[in-house]
């Protein structure tokens, strides 16, 4: 027994011996300090890859999780396009693409991902250029023939948005206080929301005019501002004007057709159940009054309105004295109540 345990011994101190030999590479003559410092490169070069603008890149769901992810290719072109990033890597700098992608992947900086929709589906030409859902590829090596590699590590917040962050409570703040805001500031405010919500609205209903018209008539879909009410999308592609192109089959002329006729019916609908001017003139002056309202209110007139109520109770209470006193001592005194009237019996 006492052999065993020692046998034991020996087999853990060589596997512990075996991981941190492991660790160390034996090929590279340099110590164990320059090789965290050179960890510590690439972890800076990820940092300034991933927080560059020309690298285009989105987000998608990975095992649950909502991640950044770029394609091979576009990381390729951008080290060819901007060599000068490489220049952080020091020794490194002159390493080709493929190498810098697999000691990114080997540092746990990246991982290789696949799409989970591996099928056309019905209507479509060929798959999706950005996949809303990935999943981790079984071999991690660096390629940039359709494979997709997404960050692992947490990006650093600018320092912008911890002061934007701060300024949350704020302005929660001030949208609560808004009654008591002067009249002037009320009106700003007002006018400001209810322009950018009418501008809001416009752009969707012309957007979907456009589309609408390039369906019908040209057979194309052409949606303006197309990541306007994308939920993953960046401030840049947010207000990205001009459409992506259209990776749909091309739709028959009877499928046209009869979006046309049910656009054409729900037209005379609205039409001809339009509101008259009498409604629309009660619909106006039910409004006006709701937001002639929470504008007048201020705290001076609520507490006039309290003294006032105040005054009128008080002013009535003083004028018919006689009448309280008298009802308090109908209430009080038990004597003042009458006497009612026993009920007679009547023998047939």
């Amino acid at each position: 027994m006492r052999k065993t345990g020692g046998t034991e011994k020996k087999r853990v101190r060589r596997q512990s011996t075996a991981v941190q030999n492991a660790a160390i590479d034996p090929n590279s003559d340099t110590p164990p300090r320059k090789q965290a410092a050179r960890k510590d490169l690439f972890q800076l070069f990820a940092e300034k890859v991933r927080d560059h603008k020309d690298l285009e890149s989105r987000w998608a769901v990975l095992q649950e999780t909502r991640v950044e992810y770029f394609r091979g290719k576009d990381f390729v072109g951008f080290l060819r396009n901007h060599p000068e990033v490489k220049d952080i890597l020091d020794s490194d700098k002159n390493l080709e693409t493929e190498d810098i992608g697999n000691a990114l992947l080997s540092k746990n900086l990246l991982v290789r991902c696949d799409r989970v929709v591996k099928t056309v589906r019905p209507g479509k030409r060929k798959l999706s250029t950005w996949p809303a859902h990935l999943e981790i590829f079984p071999d991690q090596v660096f390629s940039e023939h359709d494979a997709f590699f997404a960050w692992t590590f947490v990006k650093r917040r600018p320092f912008w948005q911890t002061l934007l962050s701060f300024c949350w409570p704020v302005l929660t703040l001030a949208i609560c206080l808004f009654p008591v805001y002067p009249h002037q500031c009320k009106l700003l405010i007002l006018y400001s929301c209810a322009g950018v919500l009418l501008l809001i609205l416009s752009l969707l209903l012309l957007r979907a005019a456009v589309f609408g018209l390039s369906y019908i008539l040209l057979g194309k879909r052409m949606w303006f501002f197309p990541n306007i009410l994308a939920e993953e999308a960046t401030l840049r592609e947010l207000f990205r004007f001009w459409p992506s192109k259209d990776e749909e089959e091309k739709p028959k002329w009877t499928t046209r057709l009869f979006y046309a006729m049910v656009a054409v019916l729900i037209i005379l609908l609205m039409r001809h159940h339009a509101p008259d001017e009498a409604a629309r003139a009660r619909y106006q002056k039910r409004v006006s009054n709701i937001i002639d309202d929470v504008l007048e209110w201020s705290p001076r007139l609520a507490l006039s309105g309290m003294m006032e109520k105040q005054q009128t109770v008080v002013n009535a209470t003083k004028s018919n004295p006689d009448t309280a006193e008298n009802q308090t001592d109908d209430v009080t005194n038990p004597d003042s109540i009458p006497d009612q009237p026993e009920p007679e019996i009547i023998d047939k």
